[in-house]
Parts: structure tokens; C-alpha cells; sequence
């Protein structure tokens, strides 16, 4: 019962750590997010920081496997017994709001944020799983081709990029996802 206490109270530290780590990249920004800044705001020693998480790029591994896990909840919540026009336009909107819903969680899922980091394999296999799932439900709409699942990525991220960048909040690109998928629909008939 001891460890299961202990193991609780760890798994609970490390949460903090974690959620203090994205609280500085929303509002400092990536080049912040650190073990000494990440520990000076929670009041404790770097060192003791380190009995939690090896170093930053951990850190970093740990925050973008989070990312992706809330992406696959995301994904997950789509219905899936929509005709394919519909379904794009919904797979699309999905990505797009939650992108748009935390520029940071963003930019380090999706625009290499931080200088010098790049996910381990462990960490990588978040994003690797997430686009397989994308890749199954483009499949059931008869997309599947490497050339239209990577314009689809293409156009669901420039969309999420220009959304996040020029109109966080808003609803600018948003309102786009219906033509952007009318467009490559056309492109798919051809």
C-alpha cells in the first residue's frame, strides 16, 4: 500500500511538472521551458527536478507525448459513420480547433519549437500513431495514396497554421475548411 502511495504522489509531481512546464511555454514562451525556470516556479531544486525527469529533452518527450495523447482523444470523438465530404470536413474542423485551442501545444507538435530538441523514438511513436489513425479514417473515405494523405496533411496544417498565427480564436480559417475540402475533393475526382 506504501508504494502505491508513493508511486501516486510521484505520478502527481510529475503532472505538476509537466503542466508548470506548459504554463511557461503559453506564456514565456519554448525558449523558457526549462529545469531551472520549471523549478523555480514550483519553489524546489533543480536537482531535485531531476529525480522526476532526466533533463529538458525529457521534459520535452513528456510534453509532446501529452500533446498527442489529447490529439488521439480528439480524433477518437469523431463520428465515424459520416459520408466523406462530411467526414473530411470534420476531421479537418477537429484538428484545426484543437490546434487553434493552445498555440503552444502547436508549435511543438507541429513546428519544431524548440531549438535543438527533437522527440526520441518513444516520444515520436505519439505522433506516429496519430497519423496512422488519420491515415485509417482517410482510408474508410477511399483516400489513401501517399501523394493525397500528405496534401491532406498539407492542407490541414496550413489552415492550423495560418488560424493559430493570424486570427487565434477566431474563426477566419475556420470558416475556409469547407472550400479547402471541395478543393481537394476535386483534386481526388480527377
Amino acid at each position: 500500500m506504501a508504494t502505491a502511495r508513493v508511486e501516486s504522489r510521484r505520478a502527481a509531481t510529475r503532472a505538476t511538472i509537466i503542466e508548470t512546464a506548459w504554463e511557461i511555454a503559453r506564456t514565456q514562451g519554448w525558449g523558457r521551458v526549462g529545469v531551472r525556470e520549471i523549478a523555480a516556479h514550483l519553489e524546489m531544486a533543480p536537482s531535485s527536478l531531476y529525480g522526476y525527469f532526466a533533463g529538458n529533452d525529457a521534459i520535452h518527450d513528456a510534453m509532446f507525448i501529452a500533446g498527442n495523447h489529447e490529439l488521439s482523444v480528439r480524433f477518437e470523438s469523431l463520428p465515424t459513420d459520416l459520408d466523406r465530404r462530411s467526414m473530411l470536413i470534420e476531421t479537418a474542423r477537429h484538428f484545426v480547433a484543437f490546434c487553434d485551442e493552445d498555440p503552444a501545444r502547436f508549435q511543438l507538435l507541429f513546428q519544431h519549437a524548440v531549438p535543438g530538441w527533437e522527440p526520441s523514438p518513444d516520444a515520436y511513436s505519439s505522433a506516429v500513431d496519430n497519423y496512422e489513425h488519420m491515415r485509417s479514417v482517410m482510408g474508410r473515405v477511399g483516400i489513401s495514396d501517399g501523394p493525397s494523405l500528405d496534401l491532406w496533411t498539407a492542407l490541414t496544417s496550413g489552415l492550423a497554421s495560418q488560424q493559430v498565427a493570424n486570427d487565434h480564436g477566431g474563426d477566419r480559417w475556420l470558416r475556409l475548411i469547407e472550400t479547402a475540402v471541395d478543393m481537394f475533393l476535386r483534386r481526388e475526382s480527377t
